[in-house]
């Protein structure tokens, strides 16, 4: 009874996450859009579609949440969550390389965009402090498609970090080809996590997140 009981809290506590990410990404997601869109910006642009396939992540996330009393439910949105998650990376990153390999085949370089720099910035506070609570509710709750919903989040942050850095490189220097180069470090993180989720696994649940030997709870 106990156990139940402390599951349950779990499940809140990893919706309340998940609610909150949704939210966020939502915004993230339609202010990098808009901002790439006016200041031209491969990088922007990929990283607001990033945001939208959070939304997918989280989506799907929130779904195994409520799946979580039926253990039949629970295993079948573990699997489709982390299939559904690595279809879209793969596409993402597909798109990813075609375009930042046009800008630099064409030499577009991108207007500055302060939106952007603040945008980025704003993320990488925000998503490291989402990503460790998620993580935390998914170890205690043994659920491979949560750790793949937090590891998820842990590369929107390192994606933030790229993006600023290519942002700031073009404002600051006038280097038009850090946006798109920029874009492409983007491709093998989000490839690399979509071969993963395909795959029915995530480097968060195959390799644990504290560094130790752990399987999935289906494989």
């Amino acid at each position: 009874m106990a156990a139940t009981v402390e599951r349950a809290t779990l499940v809140r506590r990893g919706l309340r996450l998940g609610y909150a990410t949704v939210a966020y990404n939502s915004l993230e997601g339609l202010i990098a859009i808009g901002a790439g869109l006016v200041a031209g910006s491969v990088a922007l642009i990929g990283f607001g579609a990033d945001s939208l396939i959070e939304l997918t992540a989280g989506g799907t996330a929130i779904w195994r949440l409520h799946s979580d009393l039926d253990p039949a439910r629970r295993e079948r949105a573990e699997r489709v969550s982390l299939r559904v998650i690595g279809v879209c990376f793969l596409a993402l990153a597909a798109y990813v390389v075609a375009d930042a390999t046009r800008s630099l085949l064409s030499r577009a370089a991108p207007d500055e965009s302060i939106v952007g720099i603040f945008l980025a910035a704003a993320s990488l506070v925000v998503m490291p402090l989402l990503a460790r609570a998620k993580r935390r509710v998914a170890l205690a709750m043994g659920s491979g498609a949560l750790a793949a919903d937090a590891q998820q989040t842990v590369f929107c942050t390192y994606l933030s970090a790229i993006l600023l850095a290519g942002l700031v490189l073009n404002a600051g220097l006038g280097w038009w080809w850090a946006d798109p180069i920029a874009a492409l470090l983007m491709a093998p993180i989000i490839a690399r996590e979509g071969v993963e989720g395909v795959q029915g696994r995530t480097a968060c649940c195959s390799e644990g997140c504290d560094g130790s030997e752990r399987k999935a709870p289906f494989d």
